[in-house]
């Protein structure tokens, strides 16, 4: 049988459709095998969120060449979508697959190696690509994901594409406006998995709380609502994300539903309090921050202030008093001056943040903040970054520490060494890692006391009756 390796780079969108492809392609025969020398086809699903990114990307396509210069070099994702010309003349692009298309990949491989099958046979090279327009697409692409080659936790896509169009950002031209999924189709697989023994799920998407943006489109009679400020508030006010938590949380067997990424606008006291009726709702939020300055959020094209940002952590905190708050903050933004730095750091302090990914921008051609003159130096971008890293970890340790002498449970997910010693290790409803000493097989909830913190990110649990 044919044998095929995947690499992924980017999201836990990515990380949710290159389960699907590598259960399509086995579905049709193919092997799965590491991404190492020996594979007949070689899928790298791209990133292209920034330069580096891109550049990543070129050069796991050119290793999969290079490990095996007869196999089929599949390039498919953002950086297809957004440097297609390139993708086309890149040698070691065989075949390029964009997005909305990955769930076709197997008849799109199968179609292209007969091709080239008859070129081959005329002694001619052979490439081929396969991208639509991803700014006029305004369907769905569904995907079932059947297994995962984690056995505790699912990602699950609900949602697809962006109309936020954030100054830093090439996103909505890779995946295009937003596009939301049917609820039947997301409860149904959410229930087989949990039937196969999942018991945690992920809901992600590129932009989560624009879930049903484009329902209410379909829905209205008074034309295109995509662009509309206004109907990205009557989105929130309709609550789609809500109902259809509201329905996950009624699968049987079903014991932990984690919410990626949200816009700070969705949060209100409302929708707060539908999220605190749910009885397996992980208390963790990831609301996006990028800068606690205005004058910098503003040239990001963000909309909301950061005295805005905090009420919605207040609103959070007041209904999840223990709520783990973790967020993502760019350093470096063209024109951010010393003092706007400043600003952002104070915002972090006062927040306390669980977690913060501090971010170095990095230019990304063809959007508005690359074109501008004012870019900050890469030295002091360094020095920035380093600065709200150190503050972030100091704030990361005291949330962790807030656990110790409570009671908390884990998911247990791995076997791993600590400190030269092997414990059973998960993490808690809040996202906090946590270990076991005692032999614990996976998939199990375990709760326990946590006595200590091992190696500044693990609670120890002291676990009775195992």
């Amino acid at each position: 049988m044919p044998k095929v390796a995947f690499h992924n780079l980017g999201c836990k969108v990515n990380a949710y459709e290159i389960e699907v492809m590598q259960q399509l392609l086995q579905e049709m025969g193919y092997d799965l095998m590491p991404f190492e020398e020996g594979a007949d086809v070689y899928v790298i699903n791209t990133c292209s969120v920034t330069n580096i990114a891109d550049r990543k990307s070129r050069q796991m396509l050119h290793k999969a060449k290079k490990m095996n210069p007869d196999a089929v070099v599949v390039a498919v994702g953002c950086y297809v979508q957004t440097g297609l010309e390139q993708v086309e003349l890149d040698p070691d692009i065989d075949l390029a697959i964009g997005n909305n298309k990955k769930a076709e990949i197997g008849e799109i491989l199968k179609a292209f190696l007969m091709e080239r099958e008859g070129k081959a046979a005329q002694k001619e090279s052979f490439k081929k690509s396969e991208v639509l327009d991803i700014n006029h697409t305004s369907w769905y692409e569904e995907m079932q994901l059947k297994q995962t080659a984690e056995h505790t936790r699912a990602y699950i896509k609900i949602q697809d594409g962006c109309n936020q169009f954030c100054s830093y950002c090439i996103i909505p031209y890779a995946r295009g406006r937003v596009r939301s999924r049917k609820e039947e189709d997301v409860l149904e697989e959410i229930t087989n998995l949990v039937q196969k023994g999942f018991k945690e799920v992920v809901i992600t998407g590129i932009h989560l709380s624009s879930y049903g943006l484009d329902f209410l489109e379909k829905e209205s009679k008074e034309g295109d609502y995509l662009g509309s400020a206004a109907a990205r508030k009557l989105v929130y006010e309709k609550e789609y994300l809500l109902h259809l938590l509201e329905k996950m949380d009624a699968i049987e067997g079903l014991q932990r539903i984690r919410i990626g990424s949200l816009e700070p606008r969705i949060i209100t006291e409302k929708f707060v309090t539908g999220l605190q009726q749910l009885k397996h709702l992980c208390p963790h939020f990831h609301l996006s921050l990028q800068s606690g300055c205005d004058a910098t959020l503003q040239r990001m094209n963000r909309h909301y202030s950061a005295a805005e940002y905090q009420d919605k952590v207040k609103i959070l905190r007041e209904f999840f008093p223990k709520a783990a708050i973790t967020t993502d903050v760019i350093v470096g933004f063209p024109g951010e001056t010393e003092e706007e730095f400043a600003i952002s750091k104070a915002f972090l302090e006062q927040v306390q943040f669980y977690e913060a990914h501090i971010f170095k921008y990095s230019k990304r051609q063809g959007t508005v903040a690359a074109a501008r003159k004012d870019q900050i130096p890469e030295k002091e971008k360094t020095k920035r970054s380093s600065i709200l890293l150190e503050l972030t970890k100091e704030q990361s340790i005291a949330y962790r520490e807030s656990f110790l002498g409570k009671e908390v449970e884990v998911l247990i997910e791995e076997e791993k060494e600590i400190d030269e010693k092997v414990y059973q290790v998960g993490f808690t409803p809040h996202y906090v890692k946590a270990a076991v000493e005692k032999t614990v097989e996976s998939n199990q909830i375990i709760r326990g006391k946590a006595e200590k913190l091992l190696a500044g990110e693990y609670l120890l649990l002291e676990v009775n009756g195992l």
